[in-house]
């Protein structure tokens, strides 16, 4: 793959760095925080962060892009200096690109029908697949970044995305570590064990904990700023009568990109002439992955969470699979795809091999890697 020329500081393009300021605007009903970077009349990109971050998540790549991209990279609801507006799951992540597609209008954010490179990471590509869906003609190309599955997380057992059991047991809400849960509400930037939000970025959010670099407080204020109770994060549950006994509620987050609410793949292969999509992962994954430690029926399996029922009654959901599969029926029906896996990268590629990252937003975008 051709990554450009690398300066001294592993930077894919010679410039000073993009500085971005964060903004306030009022859209889709809610208060909204957006971090805005380059000329108005710059190539337009937007950034949308994935789950447990928020806009900051993305600093470390604004600064290496080049000044010509008009860059806007919002606060999901919930999530930064956001308004942590509820969370209806039952549209799926609706009100989330409900709220993104709002700024796309908004007068000063991008020009006047701004047609942007829509970033999406992990949930965020989940916002992104479903911007695209409502809205085509106003997304140029989609570039997914660990997304999650068409058929959401958890809960299925082939590359169609066939559920497992009728009520998606072991997805949504109930899913959530308790204690990951109360320290995210209390702050808690200590390391004193291993579901402690700096130990969880550490150990989940990259392959390597050193990629993290001088940005880890940064980043770790992004993980913390998440707001936590039954509207946001993680939601409600649901008790159920297959194992592990818990189905996904109606209300936050976990719940949105559970199966039951968050199935989107057979719209995303109907989209009118659907444009470019590059998706790119990391093959050491840990979070949206075909093993993932955020699956259940994984856990089980390796008798993490006890009782598992077995490969036939609940097999690991094939999360790379699903999302290939779908992505082969979208450039069947017309579209184009591009899957780029990057060695012994994890789920934060942008953070972790930044240079391949730019070079595949700048192939998007059509900017020169030198500019």
């Amino acid at each position: 793959m051709w990554a450009g020329p690398m300066d001294p500081g592993g930077s894919t393009c010679h410039h000073a760095p993009m500085e971005s300021a964060q903004h306030t605007v009022s859209a889709n009903g809610i208060t909204q925080a957006v971090r805005v970077a380059g000329p108005p009349d710059g190539v337009p990109v937007l950034l949308v962060h994935g789950n447990a971050s928020s806009a900051a998540f993305w600093e470390p790549l604004i600064r290496r892009l080049p000044a010509t991209l008009r860059v806007v990279a919002p606060d999901l609801r919930g999530y930064g200096d956001t308004q942590a507006a509820p969370v209806d799951a039952t549209r799926g992540l609706g009100d989330f690109a409900d709220d993104v597609a709002a700024l796309l209008d908004v007068p000063g954010l991008f020009a006047a029908d701004a047609r942007p490179v829509v970033v999406g990471h992990s949930l965020g590509g989940g916002v992104a697949m479903r911007l695209l869906v409502d809205h085509p003609e106003r997304v140029a190309a989609l570039l997914l970044e660990a997304p999650v599955s068409p058929y959401g997380f958890g809960g299925t057992r082939d590359a169609h995305g066939t559920p497992t059991t009728l009520d998606f047991a072991g997805t949504g809400a109930g899913t959530a570590n308790p204690d990951f849960v109360a320290r995210l509400a209390a702050k808690d930037r200590g390391e004193d064990a291993p579901t402690s939000p700096r130990n969880v970025l550490r150990a989940t959010y990259v392959a390597d904990p050193a990629s993290l670099g001088e940005d880890e407080e940064l980043l770790l204020d992004s993980v913390l700023s998440t707001a936590t109770g039954d509207d946001n994060y993680p939601g409600t549950a649901v008790a159920s009568p297959h194992w592990p006994g818990t189905a996904p509620g109606e209300r936050g987050v976990l719940n949105a990109l559970a199966p039951a609410h968050f199935r989107i793949a057979d719209e995303l292969v109907a989209v009118p002439a659907g444009p470019p999509v590059t998706w790119v992962r990391g093959d050491a994954d840990v979070i949206v992955s075909d093993t993932s430690l955020f699956d259940l029926a994984y856990l089980g399996s390796l008798g993490v969470v006890p009782g598992w029922p077995g490969e036939a009654d609940c097999p690991p959901q094939p999360m790379i699979g699903q999302t290939r599969a779908v992505l082969e029926r979208y450039a069947a029906a017309g579209g184009t795809y591009r899957e780029v896996v990057l060695p012994g990268c994890g789920h934060s590629p942008h953070l972790e091999r930044p240079v391949e990252f730019v070079a595949e937003l700048l192939a998007l975008t059509g900017v020169p890697a030198t500019a």
